[in-house]
């Protein structure tokens, strides 16, 4: 979901401990591929701002198999920078990054150049059977990484508005009328740049379902409304962030009155005080949720055994047990991919945030409305670049 300035910036790691499983339950997980017999060190990186919700599983791990992993480093990333540096170091043949958490927008990239290890074709690779533990939209999101990838979290997203109430009295029903309260209000609308930011991506793949659009998926020959309603929507905006965590920062001192959300990016900036408890959200008529995922994905270059661990790791990381972290205060309402994952099975701090953070509305909106896959990677790119050409760069 978060890449550069984000709410990751503001968060303490939760703490959790695992149920530890012993050393006769390990084993060799790809052909050809042994364990190693002594513990190997991994370097992992997030360019998602997933770490939140699973470096506490990450954790677990590591104390529940000392005789697989010494130790582990994370690190954190932009999703624009991080596929060029794993590139580079590829091509130098100095891989240093043994695993990545993505979203769709570093997947897209790294798919482009195929940059990423076949997980799902290799043979006897000890994952699960994913579409058996997956919920529908997670297993959705699983077709779009190829099997360059394993989603290990999951959310509907949005497009949802959120807004200041003592400056909105009636906040905007639909597309049309956000715009002309744009109009009315210049430069209180604001949301991040879409290829770095979870609600400015979802908010742009949104917009032809709003505004029925010809084609939702084809933001070439689809997207005419879509691309006119922004270029309007332009002339109203004062700049677009680089992440959503300076959205929320300026939403949150009164800077803007008004910005585009995600269930977790609503619950989870008011549960860490970043933004008033009082702030509220709302949704356009007709909209679609258009959801969103994490990636475990491998970089090609890692070592045979420490490929060996790392998939031990993903497998580990999708029981149930590991799944209930992703709770975590919010960030990715709800989180899990996995299916029957309850909100009892998360730590006391998740339950207690969420009880106080989250929104009543929410389970009645993500069941009568549908939930949309984000745009195919190549796709997602060509939205990117095309964004930026001709709404970001367009003279108002």
């Amino acid at each position: 979901m978060e890449k550069s300035v984000s709410r990751r910036g503001f968060l303490g790691v939760a703490a959790g401990t695992a149920t530890l499983m012993t050393l006769s339950s390990i084993r060799a997980l790809a052909k050809g591929l042994p364990l190693p017999t002594s513990p190997v060190e991994l370097n992992i990186v997030d360019a998602a701002g997933n770490l939140a919700l699973t470096q506490p599983a990450f954790r677990n791990y590591a104390t529940a198999k000392p005789q697989l992993v010494s130790r582990m480093s994370f690190n954190k990333a932009t999703a624009p920078e991080l596929p060029g540096k794993i590139k580079a170091q590829q091509d130098a043949n100095h891989l240093d990054i043994d695993l990545v958490i993505i979203g769709p927008d570093a997947l897209s990239a790294g798919l482009a150049t195929d940059m990423w290890i076949d997980l799902i074709g290799m043979q006897d690779n000890g994952l699960p059977d994913l579409k058996s533990i997956y919920l529908d939209p997670a297993w959705r999101m699983q077709q779009l990484t190829k099997g360059r990838g394993v989603t290990v979290t999951y959310y509907p997203s949005g497009p949802l508005l959120e807004y200041a109430p003592d400056k909105v009295a009636t906040p905007p029903k639909n597309a049309q009328e956000l715009l002309d309260w744009t109009r009315q209000n210049p430069n209180k609308f604001i949301y991040a740049q879409p290829a770095n930011s979870g609600p400015g991506r979802t908010f742009l793949m949104g917009l032809p379902y709003l505004l029925k659009d010809s084609d939702p998926k084809d933001p070439v020959k689809g997207w005419d409304k879509t691309w006119a309603y922004l270029k309007e929507l332009h002339k109203n905006i004062e700049y677009y962030p680089g992440g959503t965590g300076a959205v929320m920062k300026e939403l949150g001192e009164g800077t803007r009155w008004m910005t585009v959300t995600t269930t977790g990016w609503d619950i989870n900036p008011r549960a860490l005080g970043i933004v008033p408890k009082a702030i509220k959200v709302a949704k356009l008529d007709g909209f679609h949720w258009v959801c969103d995922g994490h990636y475990l994905s491998i970089p090609r270059g890692i070592s045979p055994q420490k490929l060996a661990v790392v998939l031990d790791l993903i497998a580990f990381l999708l029981t149930p047990e590991q799944q209930a972290y992703t709770y975590d205060q919010g960030y990715f309402y709800p989180g899990p991919a996995v299916k029957d994952v309850t909100l009892a099975m998360a730590p006391q701090a998740s339950q207690q945030a969420i009880a106080e953070f989250g929104r009543p509305e929410y389970a009645d909106w993500i069941a009568n409305n549908p939930i949309e896959l984000p745009l195919e990677p190549e796709a997602m790119v060509t939205a990117f670049h095309r964004w930026d050409a001709d709404v970001a760069a367009t003279a108002k």
